[in-house]
């Protein structure tokens, strides 16, 4: 008999963390004498009692954690918590649908950074301070699922990062436990590092504050509906790119790094791949700047710096409106949406490994054609690559962009335009935020599209975060089963 208890326990607990940190933007808000210190208030009251009440009964009475649980878990905490951290941006005074406000924290929870708010600059404080939470504690909650859960699952190829010999499945909420606490350390620290950063590049404090926690995340909600644009600042540009890449590389190597052993972030093969291929987009989106626009070397190298790593990363943040470059300009963009930045990081997309797992196999297979005798085996980062984790990012490839058309062909039957819902979905799915035309580009937001489409896209946000398989196993007879 399947036991729901594990599940509600963490549940139960992740909402009472959630709970907890309402109280923040609600104290912000009564300092700033913000009625809606109100709605703060009286969301985190009944968030904490339904997760106290959650983890009380099930405390003690659980039962290990089985890999069926551990996938009902995964989807079911990022639903929980969407719901509940949607109702302070529905009874605030942006007067927010449930739609509205239940796709803004879906966004901000899976680090997408897609926004249905207009006039950011003129919203209550505590409002936009708990959009910043809400992509903070997405952040975290997503490295500690790519390293301690999704590799158990065997997920996408996810069991390469497989940190121990053993497999087995009653570990993984001890292991979680764990690794929470030395990345939550380390995040904070990043966080921090990155707000003094930005501070003394001009942002003011709580600006500063705010961004920082949506670039480690890679999230890309800004304070601002003009977004890091409405700085101006080369200086902020700078801070911005140089987290964005911080918070795409895998944090486990930072670990690593702190307790001495720094060789392995710079070894890493991911970590050489993911430069170079930022290095060659970069030069790219130069020259082609360069040849279409009247901007000078310094300024199209600016533009083509900042916006290849916020869409590369999945960031989402935007310094120009990089569509009106010319069409090389949008499909390049659209392109380089699906890409990703390393496992074990905050960043999103398909996701560097996996190109380079493709590409292995595709190169095995050339020689094999070429030298007919030969034994030519793939490899990644020194380890042969099994069957199991080439067909499983195989799969995850062909599953991605079939999830993606799909969603793509049910936008367009919503009645949204070619552009806007190819755009859309794959911005969603790659949870990178701002997508391509002139609804929903980045001088755009999601406001103006229908409320179908926004829970199309809530749904597409959320199964692209937790990597595909950890959503659609669960439509599967046979999962409950067996």
């Amino acid at each position: 008999m399947f036991d729901i208890r594990p599940i509600l326990l963490v549940v139960g607990i992740l909402l009472t963390t959630l709970g907890c940190s309402m109280l923040l933007p609600a104290l912000l808000d009564l300092t700033l004498n913000n009625s809606d210190w109100i709605v703060f208030a009286a969301s985190a009251g009944l968030t904490l009692f339904v997760g106290i009440a959650l983890a009380l009964v099930t405390w003690g009475r659980t039962a290990k954690l089985t890999v069926k649980q551990a996938f009902v878990l995964t989807t079911a905490t990022w639903i929980a918590l969407s719901a509940f951290a949607a109702l302070p941006l529905s009874l605030s005074e942006l007067d927010l649908s449930y739609t509205d406000a239940f796709f803004e924290a879906m966004s901000g929870l899976t680090t997408t950074g897609a926004t249905v708010i207009e006039g950011l600059d003129r919203a209550p404080p505590g409002l936009l301070l708990w959009r910043g939470i809400l992509q903070w504690l997405g952040g975290i909650g997503i490295i500690v699922m790519a390293v301690a859960v999704l590799p158990m699952l065997q997920i996408g190829g996810m069991q390469l990062f497989r940190m121990e010999s053993s497999d087995t499945s009653e570990k993984i909420l001890p292991r979680a436990t764990q690794i929470a606490g030395s990345i939550a350390t380390l995040y904070f620290l990043l966080t921090g590092a990155c707000a003094v950063a930005y501070f003394l590049a001009g942002m003011r404090l709580f600006d500063a504050v705010v961004h920082s926690m949506t670039t480690i995340a890679t999230g890309g909600f800004s304070n601002y509906d003009q977004s890091i644009r409405a700085f101006g600042s080369p200086m902020v540009d700078t801070v911005a790119s140089v987290f964005m890449i911080v918070g795409s590389l895998p944090f486990v190597l930072y670990l690593q790094a702190t307790r001495g052993n720094a060789r392995p972030l710079f070894n890493d093969s991911q970590v050489r791949f993911f430069a170079v291929l930022l290095v060659i987009l970069i030069a790219i989106a130069w020259a082609y700047q360069i040849q279409m626009t009247e901007a000078d070397g310094t300024t199209a190298l600016r533009y083509a710096t900042f916006n290849v790593i916020s869409i590369v990363t999945g960031t989402g943040y935007a310094t120009t409106d990089y569509t009106q470059w010319g069409s090389f300009a949008v499909v390049f963009f659209f392109c380089a949406m699906f890409i990703g930045g390393c496992a074990g990081s905050t960043s999103c997309g398909i996701k560097i490994f996996r190109f380079q797992v493709v590409l292995e196999m595709l190169k095995a297979h050339l020689l094999r054609i070429l030298y007919p005798h030969g034994v030519f085996v793939p490899r990644y980062n020194g380890k042969t690559l099994t069957d199991n984790v080439t067909a499983a990012v195989l799969s995850f490839f062909v599953l991605f962009f079939l999830c993606f058309i799909a969603i793509a062909l049910v936008l367009n039957l919503i009645g949204l335009d070619n552009i806007t819902a190819m755009s859309a979905a794959a911005s969603a799915m790659a949870n990178v935020g701002p997508g391509l035309g002139s609804i929903i580009g980045p001088d755009g937001n999601y406001g103006d599209l229908p409320g179908e489409a926004k829970w199309i896209l809530s749904f597409a946000m959320l199964l692209g975060r937790l990597e595909i398989f950890a959503v659609l196993v669960l439509f599967s007879p046979l999962f409950w089963r067996q």
